[in-house]
């Protein structure tokens, strides 16, 4: 029963190398949502996640018999680098094995520590099973992630915390899930604490092993897990974990790989603090919960779980983030190939943000462009623009919901025109981002001249950058120079550039 892990939990050995990290009031989120959203900030941690506290918690356990083999477990990262940490306190030997998608931050942080590393495989279960076999070959003590008693009540720690920090009354607590572990020792003690409290599990909508075992009402493993939430990338529940969790989660809550995006951004904006993606779910989750269950004036509080990720994931993690959090459209538009034909449509926007704007010419009919827009948070302000453009005679596709368009055609619109574009020209922009800018750009190029080429994404810079293609016959050519510098904005030509001509002239 959940309720023999209470002892577990108030005798864990974890302060040794953990910290009782804070709850924050994430004061921007509250605001937008209606509703006192709390943040436990686990990423805080000297690993920069809550696994510490579990692997020094089995790990101070061991006998010195045990110890002295050396050893050794499986992990994305986060509980790697809690057992290499621990094992240095201890002056013990470890082994961590990893799979080869772990972000080097991980592998990095682990190897700072002093523990040896083993890259093997593409997901954590991979790992586990070539660990397994080193445990057999080479009589080391395995230290599991999650599907340890000892681990959990480490993990349970995170939920003892909660209940001393805030004795005022909360709705409900948002955990992230991969093996279950935190989950299971934050129910067990929260439901034997404040019963009344509703523990919620988040896990990615690609990795939803608990959703899929809850279901069936026993564990199975998926066939196949997504690797974004790369720290709760798990294909099947723990057994140990799950018989805690059937007794004391009241709901599961799946997020979407856009979803979990958004809430990096908003932990952010409230912490300026950067959460890896799995730190993140349980915002996302609650997020959701919120929208589902039309929940205000409640207190509601997230673990944010880890803040391991690699600086260049942020990229992907910036492009994607608009549209989690439901304010980006990303449309296909047909508009006629003529001169002034931009201009109108922007025009037909009214004064809405434009966030992507790619284009290049394929026919002397139709143009077909790649364009994100701004919209307010919610689903209907996307209708009621794809209706108006509709209303206006413009063929609309609506893309946002397109993973292929997302993730691949954004980067590919344009390339080389199917037929000479007769008279290009090439330059490229840079003008202050505000409001309007855009239009304020075609509406100095007027209809005198065709775009030929045009590819704009605002990346939320002072400066937005903008390469354009015309058709300007050579004796139009200094016209074209007076309009542009009647702008103000900055311009270059790059007609000449070899990037150009190898890839798109």
């Amino acid at each position: 029963m959940p309720q023999t892990y209470i002892k577990k939990i108030l005798d864990a050995r974890v302060y040794d190398v953990a910290r009782e990290t804070p709850i924050d009031h994430a004061r921007l989120l509250s605001a937008r949502f209606g509703n006192r959203i709390l943040l436990k900030r686990e990423d805080l941690q000297p690993v920069f996640s809550f696994k510490l506290r579990g692997a020094y918690n089995k790990m101070y356990h061991l006998s010195e018999q045990e110890r002295a083999c050396g050893v050794i477990c499986a992990s994305a990262g986060n509980h790697a680098q809690g057992v290499a940490l621990a094992a240095h306190h201890l002056g013990v030997k470890a082994t961590i094995v990893m799979p080869r998608t772990t972000p080097l931050i991980k592998v990095n942080g682990v190897r700072t520590h002093g523990a040896r590393v083993v890259l093997i495989g593409d997901t954590y279960d991979e790992a586990f099973a070539h660990a397994r076999q080193l445990v057999e070959e080479k009589g080391l003590i395995y230290v599991h992630a999650y599907d340890d008693p000892l681990v959990i009540a480490g993990q349970g720690t995170v939920g003892m915390e909660m209940m001393r920090q805030h004795p005022d009354p909360i709705e409900a607590i948002f955990v992230p899930v991969g093996g279950g572990g935190l989950l299971a020792g934050v129910a067990a003690y929260v439901k034997f604490v404040r019963p009344e409290i509703k523990i919620i599990g988040v896990e990615p909508e690609d990795a939803a092993c608990l959703a899929a075992a809850l279901k069936k009402g026993r564990r199975v493993t998926l066939p196949e897990v997504g690797l974004f939430a790369d720290g709760v990338a798990v294909a099947q529940i723990g057994k140990e974990p799950f018989r805690v969790i059937r007794d004391t989660v009241d709901a599961v809550v799946t997020a979407t790989t856009d979803e979990i995006c958004a809430a990096i951004k908003d932990i952010f904006e409230d912490t300026r603090s950067i959460a890896e993606p799995a730190g993140a779910l349980a915002l996302a989750g609650l997020k959701k919960y919120i929208e589902q269950h039309d929940l205000q004036d409640a207190t509601l509080l997230a673990i944010d779980s880890g803040a391991n990720t690699n600086f260049d994931r942020l990229r992907y993690i910036s492009e994607r983030t608009e549209i989690g959090e439901k304010r980006e459209a990303v449309l296909c538009v047909t508009i006629p190939e003529r001169p002034g034909s931009f201009k109108a449509f922007c025009s037909a926007l009214g004064k809405r943000s434009i966030t992507e704007f790619n284009y290049r010419y394929s026919d002397n009919r139709e143009a077909h462009i790649f364009v994100g827009l701004q919209i307010a948070e919610g689903g209907e302000d996307r209708q009621q623009v794809v209706a108006r453009l509709r209303d206006k005679g413009y063929p609309v596709e609506d893309l946002t919901d397109n993973e292929m368009a997302k993730l691949h055609i954004r980067h590919m619109v344009g390339g080389r025109a199917p037929a000479a574009v007769s008279d290009e020209v090439v330059y490229r922009f840079e003008f202050p981002e505000r409001p309007g800018a855009l239009l304020n750009f075609l509406t100095h190029l007027g209809q005198q001249w065709n775009i030929s080429l045009f590819h704009y994404r605002n990346h939320g810079a002072a400066f937005g950058r903008v390469l354009v293609g015309l058709q300007v016959e050579r004796g139009d050519r200094k016209r074209l120079a007076e309009v542009f510098a009647s702008t103000h904005y900055r311009f270059w030509e790059e007609s000449d550039n070899p990037a150009y001509q190898l890839y798109l002239s």
